[in-house]
């Protein structure tokens, strides 16, 4: 297969592949130059900065598109019905960032619980806020409510059960044996706000729907953390800052944002915020398990 990498990949995966006989390019395309690059190609791996949307589609019909990968656990960067319609299969890599998306989440819950960021960025200015920042509080024997328990919200229900929290679940289709097998108890939606000391939110885009919207937020408990390492659109950033700034909403951790490159400064830039530039699957290890898995797809496509 002649085989089109836009946002890079794993070295290893890409030896094996040419390894296996295939011709693989990696090249970076403006959308408006995309549409007719995928023509010459059997294949494209994309991450998340390449959108394929049905215009390119469009302009790849007649052309050797056959395999559209994204590496990675969202598509909501390809408009998967729009090129399945049209003969194209579209395949992502579920499993290979569970674990690396689930430890960020982690960690941006002890930064918010223990002011890692913020304290760390007046350390560099010079400052020694030790009164300002040691009134911190620990995560054991908190409640965390996770919003969306696929493969992401089990890996971080379980790690937050080893450090001694509660973990209760909301799916929008309920997951059989939460309770039973897992230990996590699974609850309606209102419910979870209700409950929660810690909220992790780890959807796939809801398509404008926003989960996290002042509504939602007054069904919450005062002094809430909030973590998103999902998605950008599925939280209203304006009702999320005047949270904030009220103290409904304690701390936020974010990954993610609703535009990326982040533009919204007074967000990220708030002292009661952990950011980081979308790098939730962005281990050594995961990057590793997402190009084997690339590789996976494509030597049994068509089998």
């Amino acid at each position: 297969m002649k085989i089109l990498v836009t946002d890079g990949m794993d070295k290893t995966a890409l030896a094996q592949l040419r390894a296996n006989g295939h011709e693989v390019v990696e090249q970076f395309y403006a959308p408006d130059e995309l549409g007719q690059a995928l023509r010459g190609f059997d294949a494209v791996v994309v991450r998340s900065a390449t959108k394929i949307r049905a215009n390119h589609i469009d302009e790849a019909k007649g052309g050797q598109l056959r395999l559209i990968i994204r590496g990675g656990v969202g598509v909501d960067n390809i408009d998967v019905k729009y090129a399945e319609g049209a003969g194209i299969t579209v395949k992502n890599t579920p499993r290979a960032s569970s674990n690396s998306v689930a430890e960020l989440a982690m960690g941006h819950m002890f930064s918010c619980a223990r002011f890692l960021s913020i304290a760390g960025h007046t350390m560099r200015e010079g400052k020694w806020e030790k009164n300002a920042y040691g009134k911190g509080f620990e995560l054991s024997g908190k409640t965390l409510g996770i919003i969306g328990f696929g493969r992401i919200g089990r890996a971080l229900g379980r790690i937050a059960k080893g450090i001694g929290m509660e973990v209760i679940a909301y799916n929008i289709s309920h997951v059989p044996g939460i309770d039973e097998q897992m230990g996590m108890k699974y609850v309606e939606l209102d419910e979870l706000f209700a409950r929660s000391d810690f909220i992790s939110l780890h959807t796939p885009s809801l398509n404008g729907v926003k989960i996290i919207c002042k509504e939602n937020i007054e069904k919450m408990k005062d002094g809430v953390v909030f973590i998103n390492t999902s998605r950008g659109d599925n939280v209203n950033e304006a009702d999320l800052l005047e949270a904030l700034e009220s103290g409904k909403i304690r701390a936020a951790g974010l990954d993610v944002y609703a535009d990326e490159p982040a533009t919204n400064s007074a967000l990220y830039s708030h002292p009661n915020v952990s950011c980081t530039p979308h790098i939730g699957a962005a281990t050594k290890e995961a990057q590793q398990r997402i190009g084997a898995e690339i590789v996976e797809i494509i030597e049994n496509f068509g089998k």
